[in-house]
């Protein structure tokens, strides 16, 4: 086997990828998408794969590929699921070898053939696990993948090392309906760990327990923004609600009343990652008495009822 061959390639959002990936990296070879005209460059790929995935008009493109790639009949089966089509039918048929990831499979299959069909499993598949350090300085951030801004990271490390203590940023995200992690989150998280590095954790999709300890304990709470944090953002306000040093970037439009070092610090305005308790603690307890007096629940519907607002 000279390659693993994959429908889907994100190992965020499909655990075949992952463990494709993984499987990959154990064999020393290359992954690649089963369509990708790179394939037919190998002579022998591992395709380890489940119909159930595909589309329907991607199932079409196999078959044609299947027709004339010139490792026809060397290939190689791993079946993570068994839908009983056409396709799946002639694979088994076809490959040298058949995987299967559990004894069911391989009893499934073994009605069409008899030789060379392998019950397996599929072991863990933890890619760079680790434990978490006890960084000196933690950094959490969570919103919309799609809505991830990498661009202001960069001056953010950089005033994280002039601190000179360890620091890690931890990455929680959810998606918008019509976005996806493919599309919308991955390029974002790519730079931000081309920035960050060993200095990331990507927590998932954290539900709002989680997401309410993580800003209780983090030493600072960051958002950034294509243009300036503003009045209606949900994430920011939950921040400050709970007494996070908001780090995030102003404009003309952000609230008025968000003022750089006073209860958020702005990054376009920030030279040095403050380390004073004294200063955190004050900027802390501003936000919290912000967001209870100017911006929570009880100020929006007391300005609705009175058909009053802010132009903030």
């Amino acid at each position: 086997m000279d390659c693993v061959l994959s429908y889907h390639m994100n190992p965020l959002t499909c655990g075949v990828a992952k463990f494709n990936l993984k499987l990959a990296r154990q064999l020393g070879v290359s992954m690649h998408q089963v369509l990708d005209p790179i394939v037919t460059t190998y002579r022998a790929p591992l395709l380890s794969m489940k119909m159930c995935e595909f589309d329907r008009a991607d199932v079409g493109r196999l078959g044609e590929l299947l027709d004339w790639v010139e490792w026809r009949g060397c290939y190689s089966l791993f079946l993570h699921s068994w839908e009983d089509t056409e396709i799946e039918h002639r694979m088994v048929l076809e490959a040298v070898d058949v995987f299967c990831g559990n004894a069911e499979l391989a009893s499934q299959v073994s009605n069409l053939r008899q030789s060379n069909i392998h019950g397996l499993w599929c072991p863990g598949t933890l890619i760079g696990a680790r434990r978490f350090d006890d960084a000196e300085i933690s950094v959490f951030t969570f919103g919309m993948a799609h809505k991830i801004r990498s661009r202001y990271y960069d001056k953010l490390k950089n005033l994280l090392e002039d601190v000179g203590k360890s620091y890690c940023l931890y990455v929680s995200t959810a998606l918008h309906e019509n976005t996806s992690f493919d599309d919308d989150f991955s390029v974002g998280f790519e730079e931000l760990s081309e920035v960050f590095d060993h200095d990331l954790r990507f927590l998932g999709y954290l539900l709002d327990d989680a997401t309410y300890n993580y800003l209780l304990e983090t030493d600072f709470f960051v958002a950034f923004f294509e243009q300036g944090v503003r009045a209606n953002n949900t994430t920011v306000h939950a921040a400050m609600h709970c007494g996070a040093v908001v780090i995030t970037n102003l404009d003309e439009y952000s609230p008025p009343e968000f003022e750089h070092m006073k209860n958020v610090i702005d990054i376009t305005q920030c030279d040095e990652i403050p380390q004073d308790p004294d200063v955190l603690a004050e900027i802390s307890a501003n936000a919290i008495k912000l967001d209870e007096e100017a911006y929570g629940w009880s100020a929006l519907v007391r300005n609705m009822r009175s058909g009053g607002g802010s132009s903030g």
